[in-house]
């Protein structure tokens, strides 16, 4: 299978040139082409923003959302066929702001999907407001004296909510990119990819260069299993670490703890109705 297979022919991309989306956009297809995957294998969800239309340019199944809504749609696309691979995608300001309520709750119910989040540091697709993880002093038309709060932590917020997998990565190395993706598609459970995602039109501070100069990769030695250590990673913030920081292995998923698929052994699209009773149910409502 090559990466062909994903490709849209004779497309326009809405992305600036430069932007970090491509090198996203690039590893996904990799990622998908490595696993063996189809396009009919595969749902992206995607909710609003620059980031929430890498789906669209992809031959694959999609259901579009609305902003910082992605997460209850996939996880019930999830819930009624297993058999699928979900893929929730979208960007810092629709999931961490928008949607954070539903990222809160996507953690609790550990629905087996990939949460891949393009984290720009900005909203880049409404002409450059801050975002939830703009730094504390960045400057945009909105915030001219500069963002005050402090941003917020994804990674912290997923390691104390005791998320399943909890990863980053970097648009700018397609190599690693690829390879978390493959792990948290592969991950039983729900799994959160950060992606520090350069923004070339509307923020001039977090360039390619400055990820470069403040990440770093775990070593080979790192056990992301430990979470106390995972939580002390994901507060480091100068330099910050790239890989998986947390994987929990022993957390059943959202769809085995629902008790009527225990009862009946089938998802919702293998089930045929039962006629007898629908028929007497619309009987008794309309005599």
């Amino acid at each position: 299978m090559s990466k062909n297979t994903f490709d849209l022919p004779d497309i326009d991309i809405a992305w600036c040139p430069g932007c970090g989306n491509f090198g996203i956009l690039n590893a996904v297809k990799d990622a998908l082409v490595e696993l063996e995957l189809t396009p009919q294998q595969v749902v992206f969800v995607s909710g609003i923003g620059q980031a929430a239309k890498l789906p669209h340019y992809l031959r694959t199944n999609l259901f579009n959302g609305l902003h910082g809504r992605g997460l209850p749609a996939a996880t019930a696309i999830k819930a009624a066929n297993p058999d699928l691979v979900v893929i929730e995608d979208s960007g810092d300001g629709c999931t961490y702001g928008e949607g954070g309520n539903h990222l809160i709750h996507a953690i609790r119910r550990n629905p087996d999907l990939t949460c891949l989040v393009h984290n720009n540091m900005v909203y880049g697709l409404t002409k450059g407001q801050a975002s939830p993880t703009s730094a504390e002093g960045f400057q945009t038309p909105v915030q001219p004296a500069g963002v005050i709060l402090e941003p917020f932590n994804p990674i912290a917020v997923a390691v104390a909510l005791n998320a399943s997998f909890v990863a980053r990565s970097f648009a700018g190395d397609r190599e690693h990119l690829t390879a978390m993706l493959k792990q948290a598609i592969q991950h039983k459970g729900f799994a959160l990819l950060d992606v520090f995602q350069p923004c070339v039109s509307f923020n001039r501070v977090n360039s390619y260069q400055w990820f470069k100069e403040h990440t770093y990769k775990l070593p080979d030695g790192y056990d992301p299993q430990d979470r106390a250590a995972a939580f002390s990673k994901a507060l480091e913030q100068d330099p910050m670490p790239l890989g998986v920081i947390y994987r929990s292995e022993h957390k059943d998923t959202f769809e085995e703890n629902l008790g009527i698929y225990r009862e009946s052994g089938a998802p919702l699209f293998r089930r045929e109705p039962d006629r007898a009773k629908l028929a007497a149910l619309i009987e008794a409502q309309y005599p």
